[in-house]
């Protein structure tokens, strides 16, 4: 599915419970996220829909380089010659996404989560099993506006990984906030603001304290790696979320 404008100037496309997104302005296009590799065409569609080109998008910013966002990233290099930026401290777990070690087994928790068990076997049919790690991470500076359009503010929200970011908008007072801050859990099927179940996350105490990196945005939309869009503010979700707590 391809959602326009999700937000000021930003359009998001979903399959499979996962999200991506395009910022647009008047120099091009920035594409958050990678998906899952069946999003390829999807990107393609949402492209000429909006009237835009291949060449038009000028870069790839990773929330995280967890498996379901590094998806179609590395034929988008092959194919566009695109670089993908990421923070530092994910550069291994870009080019090899499915190396991780969260707080609990991910391969048990969904049968104590029954809910999950149809989410992730979307995510698995729209390629979660078969996803290719990153050639070359340039790496995210933290703090201020990157040169891309939109002119994200990269704020780094360690937990879910070592280098995830949230990528604040603030003159769209909007943050796209990858897995740091999800309004649907694909490992346990709850709805609302929280952050990832600790069968996906590396560390839920340091997630749970990076919620205030998200609060501090003041953004009013908050837009999730996985979930719909939340429209109340990024400090009402983070506290939506400290109340919901580790799981």
């Amino acid at each position: 599915m391809f959602t326009r404008a999700v937000a000021d100037g930003v359009h998001r496309l979903t399959r499979a419970h996962v999200n991506c997104y395009l910022v647009e302005d008047d120099d091009g296009l920035t594409l958050v996220d990678a998906g899952l590799p069946s999003m390829w065409p999807l990107l393609q569609e949402a492209l000429d829909e909006l009237g835009r080109t291949p060449a038009d998008v000028k870069a790839l910013l990773l929330t995280h380089a967890h498996f379901d966002h590094v998806g179609f990233a590395r034929r988008a290099e092959d194919e566009w010659d695109l670089p993908v930026h990421g923070h530092p401290a994910d550069a291994r777990l870009a080019a090899h996404p499915y190396r991780y070690r969260p707080e609990r087994n991910r391969f048990l928790y969904p049968l104590t989560h029954p809910r999950s068990l149809p989410l992730l076997a979307r995510m698995a049919g729209a390629g979660a099993l078969s996803v290719r790690g990153v050639r070359r991470l340039r790496p995210l500076d933290t703090g201020g506006p990157v040169p891309v359009p939109g002119g994200p503010v990269v704020v780094h929200t360690p937990g879910h990984t070592d280098g995830h970011v949230v990528l604040d908008l603030p003159g769209r007072s909007t943050v796209l906030s990858g897995d740091a801050l999800v309004t649907l859990d694909p490992y346990t099927g709850r709805r609302g603001p929280q952050i990832v179940a600790s069968a996906a996350t590396k560390d839920t105490a340091t997630a749970l304290a990076s919620l205030d990196a998200v609060a501090a945005t003041g953004a009013g939309t908050v837009l999730p790696g996985h979930g719909e869009r939340w429209t109340q503010g990024a400090e009402a979700a983070a506290r939506h979320a400290r109340a919901v707590g580790a799981h």
